[in-house]
């Protein structure tokens, strides 16, 4: 692994005075009752709302409905600087959040997505999913399904006139990776359905994946104070389906085993797999064993893996989230 910074002590995304290891509920912004009820409390970060004009940030935002009746809805980022007669590559972004907390609203995420324009030049689409334990998977699954037909075909204005529909990637951190590698295993079955939207790759940036047996780095970082196997374990029971363990698929895709159709398909298709996260990570060994996976059946994957670190690193560490950003922009333009 290459050399990165390390902090153990580094906030996480749902808030820096919650130990995740003694309150795993609380930390994702949860209260699990009495009577095994779960209810919600308001995240620690202010909601942002959209920017239309020209801002500090030099990216404009604004947002776009999906399905109401699902309350899912997406915010488009593009950066300023963009000529308007060159149509950038598009990147659809889903956030993280352990696929029970969080929204693209959420300052960090919100912070996140203009950082990812600006820095990457492309058009971003930052899609608001349904979360668990109200909506359970597949459901975040399927809004992220729901929102590439809205991109194929809304007509939005940034989306026709400025993105590069024939240069789209999947983008997600941790949650929002296992989201996008799940998606792009539905889309990658439905390739022309998509058109004239076509996907080049995916990038899984700390991807949210788990297992029933502990691998090595989740027992070295057992009392991780970022992603604990604790937490991670709260959030897959209230994610996966009622009755599921934690090598179903949507939680251990190596486990469960990956179809050889959707990986012929995917190399057919000549998607590039981008794949990064830190040693610091409780989740790098799955991390590593996904990458080292697609890796022998074929599929073109670049892994950045790194020293040091801890999920999310690049929320709260700007030298960490540029050199990230370069690795990004250097996997979309190649």
């Amino acid at each position: 692994m290459s050399s990165s910074s390390s902090s153990s002590s580094i906030p996480s995304e749902s808030g820096p005075t919650v130990d995740p290891n003694t309150d795993p509920y609380l930390y994702f912004g949860l209260t699990k009752h009495s009577d095994g009820s779960i209810s919600r409390r308001p995240w620690p970060f202010p909601v942002m709302p959209p920017s239309p004009q020209p801002n500090p940030d030099a990216v404009l935002s604004k947002d776009l409905p999906i399905n109401p009746n699902n309350k899912t809805w997406a915010r488009l980022y593009l950066p300023e600087s963009a000529d308007p007669a060159a149509k950038l590559p598009l990147i659809v972004y889903f956030h993280g959040g352990g696929l029970v907390a969080g929204g693209v609203a959420v300052s960090i995420f919100h912070q996140y997505c203009c950082d990812i324009a600006r820095e990457i030049h492309a058009l971003v689409v930052s899609v608001e999913y349904r979360l668990g334990p109200e909506h359970r998977l597949p459901a975040a699954y399927d809004d992220g399904v729901e929102a590439l037909q809205l991109v194929r075909s809304s007509g939005e204005e940034w989306l026709t006139s400025r993105a590069d529909l024939s240069t789209c990637f999947l983008m997600g951190f941790s949650a929002g990776g296992n989201i996008a590698y799940h998606v792009g295993l539905h889309a990658i079955s439905t390739v022309d359905d998509l058109l004239p939207l076509k996907i080049r790759g995916l990038i899984l940036h700390q991807p949210f994946f788990g297992g029933v047996e502990r691998t090595a780095s989740e027992i070295r970082l057992m009392k991780d104070k970022v992603l604990p196997p604790v937490s991670s374990d709260v959030a897959w029971s209230l994610s996966l389906p009622d009755g599921a363990d934690r090598d179903h698929e949507y939680c251990n895709p190596t486990a469960a085993g990956i179809s050889p159709d959707l990986l012929e398909k995917m190399r057919n298709q000549r998607w590039k797999v981008l794949v990064t996260g830190y040693e610091g990570d409780p989740m790098i060994d799955r991390h590593v064993e996904l990458s080292r996976t697609l890796k022998e059946k074929g599929i073109d994957v670049e892994d950045d893996f790194r020293d040091g670190g801890c999920h999310g690193l690049e929320h709260f560490d700007q030298s960490a989230a540029k050199m990230f950003y370069a690795v990004v922009k250097k996997f979309v333009l190649s």
